[in-house]
């Protein structure tokens, strides 16, 4: 298989930067999917496809929208709208077995993998970071763990997941991958991150 290249490349140094007078506030990183997938269902099939998804990652996702996602085992899927999925994993597999499982009359797959970068942040400072880019409330209660939201930064399609207390995932274009990580870092300069 040919390894897909970061569009990161050379503009994202491995290191520390900004202020850490209290200390590292977050670290920015890359994450590697090897499939990305948007599943969409037709007019009254979003339960199908939601069990369809559910059957073939070995999740349990309700199909009702904003509040289906779930994770497992570096596999997972966020609900992004009424009838509509983002599902992610490690196994580049994935993408060719959801593709199979959800049939014409369900709805439709596009494989976004090599569309799509990942970029992780995490941290004590991760809500306040947050905060200054999107206007959406990132408290626990308001965006709890695999919850995912759709938005935008700028003009930047923003597909965020949250993966842990103090982690998010961020799905972008891989063509505005390296302006956003460069977004990211400039809004954690005064907290102090890490890159890794």
């Amino acid at each position: 298989m040919v390894e897909r290249a970061s569009p990161l490349a050379g503009g994202f140094r491995p290191g520390s930067h900004g202020d850490f007078a209290d200390g590292n506030g977050v670290t920015i990183s890359e994450v590697l999917k090897g499939s990305i997938v948007e599943a969409n269902a037709w007019p009254g099939k979003e339960k199908a496809l939601a069990e369809s998804i559910s059957a073939t990652c070995r999740l349990t996702l309700p199909a009702l929208p904003g509040n289906g996602a779930a994770s497992r085992e570096g596999t997972c899927a966020f609900n992004i709208g009424p009838g509509r999925f983002l599902v992610s994993g490690m196994d580049e597999a994935l993408a060719g077995d959801i593709i199979a499982a959800i049939g014409d009359e369900t709805g439709t797959v596009t494989d976004l993998s090599h569309g799509r970068t990942v970029l992780s942040i995490e941290g004590p400072r991760v809500e306040w970071v947050l905060a200054k880019l999107f206007a959406l409330d990132f408290s626990l209660t308001a965006f709890p763990v695999h919850a995912g939201r759709a938005t935008a930064h700028h003009d930047v399609f923003v597909q965020i997941q949250r993966r842990g207390e103090k982690r998010f995932e961020f799905y972008v274009f891989r063509s505005f991958a390296r302006a956003f990580a460069k977004t990211l870092c400039r809004a954690a300069e005064d907290v102090g991150y890490t890159i890794r």
